[in-house]
């Protein structure tokens, strides 16, 4: 159990706990104050609430594994934005709801090369197979609304490969932020904002985490402390 300061997130259910890359995704991306929002794998509902808490939108989670989907339904319900958000337990793929949105957000599965779990939900959660770039790509152009956004967050090493991807299948970068943990250590991760169908040059940016372990930057703490109990 992961507990917030306006929620609280069970994930004895969930192959993928609550982390700080989506915890940080949730609190960076940009989203709009009404109308809709996608949550493509949405595992606990942790970046679907964390969008409610941050906007008035409507908030759809579309998950593939049925634990999971069952837990985030739960943790919505237990919410205080249940009546805004839609838990739906099915592949994204295969989505073919009418609905059209504003923005996505999601924390794909990006582990190309690493050796497989036996746990064939973890492996799903944490690998491409489940969820590739192009289909994450293809399905952001499928469902974005025309100017709609985007944000997902990557290893820093694939930023280049998903920015190419995106271009091909009518996304731009407008907004790209490097994470790294310490000061003196390399960026490990992206936050990515795309935007379909308008060109742009991407703002670019660099946070870290922590000043020294366990002390978290000004930077984070401004991000997080709507969020983190112990971030005042």
């Amino acid at each position: 159990m992961f507990r917030f300061k306006q929620f609280t997130i069970r994930q004895d259910n969930c192959a993928m706990k609550v982390g700080t890359d989506g915890c940080l995704l949730g609190a960076w991306a940009n989203l709009p104050k009404e109308g809709s929002i996608l949550d493509i794998g949405c595992g606990s509902g942790l970046l679907s609430i964390m969008a409610a808490q941050r906007s008035n939108a409507k908030i759809t989670g579309i998950e593939i594994d049925s634990g999971a989907a069952k837990q985030a339904f739960e943790n919505v319900s237990e919410s205080p934005w249940s009546n805004r958000i839609e838990i739906i337990n099915c592949d994204i793929i295969d989505y073919n709801g009418e609905d059209i949105f504003d923005a996505i957000i999601s924390n794909p599965p990006f582990f190309q090369n690493s050796l497989k779990c036996p746990d064939k939900a973890r492996t799903a959660a944490r690998h491409d197979d489940s969820l590739s770039c192009n289909e994450l790509m293809q399905c952001a152009k499928r469902l974005l609304v025309p100017g709609g956004t985007l944000s997902i967050v990557i290893p820093r090493d694939l930023l280049n490969t998903w920015c190419d991807e995106a271009l091909f299948k009518g996304l731009s970068p407008r907004r790209i932020t490097d994470v790294r943990t310490l000061p003196h250590k390399q960026a490990k991760r992206s936050l990515v904002e795309f935007v379909k169908g308008v060109h742009s040059i991407p703002e670019t940016s660099e946070m870290t985490l922590e000043e020294k372990p366990g002390i978290y930057s000004i930077e984070a703490k401004r991000l997080l402390r709507d969020f983190y109990l112990k971030i005042e």
